[in-house]
């Protein structure tokens, strides 16, 4: 690695969600770099580095504690790792840094890790109280505080359904609004579950799920960046080489599949049933693999149950 080893954090300790099934799709790509644009606690990287010794990994992640983590953890394999801090929208500027000029793969875990969840003063849990911040990178300045207290009950309307299909949208945000000044998790957590209705709440697991949810990939900008950085990695793949993508919700999955879909058909727009003459480019063929995590891993890491996996290989020649 290219960077001192910092210490780690107490108490981050990430479970690596279908970890052996990304080092399998990985086994078949050419030698190279793999890109870990959401490097974590470093358990995928880690699997790629242990399945093939040929391969050397560019791991990228905006929260310092997940680096620090990730740093230690892959410590034996320091000769063929480089951990860069920054968003994985800027997957081109961090190749270019480290002088990576194709990827024989890439790998994306969405979402936020178990330890940014588990730690109280992160602010991501509606479970623990603490001021509301779900920063992944401490250093933005945008926090949960300035959704909440700065948007007005249109804006927070739209947010909650474009990132987390939130049924009673409209009534959460008129609450949290006459709520104002809302500063803690706690005290939103219970404007929410009193916005929703009493048989609503009743079903489902925690009512403020949803609008924890929506409100972390709003300041994290996660729906916003995710397409431009499935489409630069796509790009630089090289042929043969594969791209996997973890989602744990239908906005992610939804961006993953058009983008995929995107490079698989190169945008064709003729009848399936003729051949193709509009020009389109196809640059991606689908991998199968295991879409879900086996019932073993979800009854041991519960938080695992939502996930699911993509996967796309370059084409040897696009066509």
């Amino acid at each position: 690695m290219n960077e001192p080893t910092p210490a780690v954090p107490e108490g981050f300790a990430h479970r690596t969600v279908m970890r052996d099934e990304v080092a399998a799709v990985m086994t078949v790509v050419p030698s190279g770099t793999v890109l870990d644009a959401t490097l974590g606690g470093g358990g995928h990287a880690e699997a790629v580095l242990e399945a093939r010794a040929d391969l050397s990994v560019l791991g990228i992640d905006r929260d310092p504690d997940a680096l620090a983590a990730a740093t230690r953890r892959l410590a034996p394999y320091a000769d063929r790792v480089v951990v860069h801090r920054g968003r994985f929208e800027n997957i081109r500027e961090a190749m270019a840094q480290h002088r990576v000029e194709h990827l024989a793969g890439a790998v994306f875990d969405l979402g936020v890790s178990s330890p940014q969840f588990d730690r109280p003063e992160r602010g991501f849990s509606y479970r623990n109280d603490a001021p509301l911040d779900m920063r992944m990178d401490p250093d933005d300045r945008w926090s949960a505080a300035d959704v909440v207290n700065g948007y007005d009950e249109q804006q927070l309307v739209a947010m909650l359904r474009r990132n987390a299909d939130e049924r009673w949208a409209t009534r959460i945000a008129r609450a949290i609004v006459a709520a104002r000044p809302i500063e803690t998790t706690v005290q939103l957590a219970g404007v929410v579950s009193d916005a929703i209705p009493a048989p609503a709440r009743r079903r489902g697991g925690h009512p403020a799920k949803r609008t924890f949810q929506a409100i972390r990939i709003e300041v994290n900008r996660e729906l916003e960046q995710l397409p431009g950085a499935l489409d630069d990695a796509i790009a630089v793949l090289a042929p043969g080489g594969r791209i996997a993508v973890l989602a744990y919700h239908s906005g992610e999955d939804r961006l993953v599949k058009e983008r995929f879909r995107e490079g698989v058909t190169g945008g064709c727009t003729c009848p399936d049933d003729l051949p193709c003459v509009c020009g389109a480019v196809r640059t991606l063929r689908l991998v199968k693999a295991p879409s879900r995590p086996s019932e073993s891993e979800i009854a041991v890491n519960p938080r695992a149950a939502s996930a699911r996996l993509r996967v796309a290989e370059r084409l040897h020649e696009a066509g």
